[in-house]
């Protein structure tokens, strides 16, 4: 059995790959915002397979901060599969989740921490309301993302609100019971509908080291976004087919109308052009059902998403990947 454990006021969740660069700056950054909380806390730098020297800079950087702990995965699960790693294990009564390249300030840390006590909120948006050390490709696909998702999933989902976020005992106890294989929390979080609120501040540029979400995982999580939790896509599928099969009657009706003219003239870019755009419309919609089958597939069998290899706060039997602390 595990001896007692002590619930800090504050636990702070944060997803780590590669970033053996950027995280004695965060420590220094970080840290005095925490100790002059006047609260108990703990971090959870939850490591999600590095190949770099992180792990050797997480052990160091323990020896002399007590309430760091570190969360080791046995394999690179992706950011958010690491976040849930985080909020499995997390102990605190307020949990907040913030990526290490400190584009998001840790000192709204101890704005989010008063909102939601003086206004009794279960979850407080970081939102960024300055984008402009971002580059321009990043802030208009971002803008073009949060559109997309508030058209799709609803309005409820804040415009330009990423990870960081406050969460109470209750909310994160509400997302770690949900069944989801694919989790995609600036959308799950807004789903529980919990009293909220949010806190606005300037994004910063990355302090050092270079970006772990490139364009193929933006891409990847605007697809979980949208498969996740909408359906939309495949009507979007049906109406494409509708218009193709629209489009073919037209043809065939002025083909028919040339016929009775009298104007045919042979050749085959007509017939080519049709063929190739069906089978386009054809490849788009079981790419689109494809999303959703393979969604299906992973549900079904049943693998973690992580496996847990080393937690510093563990004592005793080492416990089953997933399972919280």
């Amino acid at each position: 059995m595990d001896a007692e454990i002590t619930v800090p006021g504050l636990s702070v969740v944060v997803p780590v790959f590669n970033e053996q660069d950027v995280l004695p700056l965060f420590a220094r950054r970080l840290r005095p915002v925490l100790d002059g909380l006047g609260v108990s806390y703990e971090v959870l730098a939850v490591d999600d397979g590095s190949a770099d020297a992180t792990p050797a800079v997480l052990a160091r950087m323990r020896l002399d901060w007590p309430q760091l702990r570190v969360v080791r995965l046995r394999r690179n699960a992706g950011h958010q599969n690491a976040l849930t790693a985080g909020l499995h294990r997390a102990r605190g009564r307020h949990v907040v989740s913030i990526d290490v390249d400190l584009q998001d300030p840790p000192e709204v840390i101890a704005d989010m921490l008063r909102l939601a006590e003086s206004e009794r909120l279960d979850i407080v948006y970081g939102v960024r309301t300055d984008r402009s050390t971002d580059s321009l490709f990043k802030r208009e696909t971002a803008g073009i993302y949060y559109r997309l998702i508030r058209r799709v999933v609803g309005a409820e989902v804040p415009h330009n609100a990423g990870d960081f976020r406050l969460l109470s005992r209750t909310a994160v106890d509400a997302l770690t019971a949900l069944p989801e294989p694919e989790p995609v929390y600036r959308l799950l979080v807004p789903w529980l509908g919990l009293p909220s609120g949010e806190v606005p501040y300037a994004r910063e540029k990355r302090a050092a080291g270079r970006s772990q979400y490139p364009l193929a995982k933006m891409i990847r999580l605007a697809l979980d976004s949208v498969t996740g939790f909408s359906a939309a896509p495949l009507r979007v599928a049906t109406w494409l087919g509708c218009a193709g099969i629209a489009l073919c009657l037209a043809m065939a009706a002025a083909v028919l109308g040339a016929y009775l003219w009298g104007s045919v003239v042979p050749g085959w870019t007509s017939m080519f052009v049709a063929l190739v755009f069906l089978g386009a419309l054809q490849l788009l919609c079981l790419g689109l059902l494809g999303e959703y089958v393979a969604r299906v597939f992973t549900s079904v069998q049943g693998r973690p998403p992580y496996i847990v290899t080393y937690d510093s706060a563990a004592t005793g039997t080492r416990r089953p990947a997933g399972v919280p602390s």
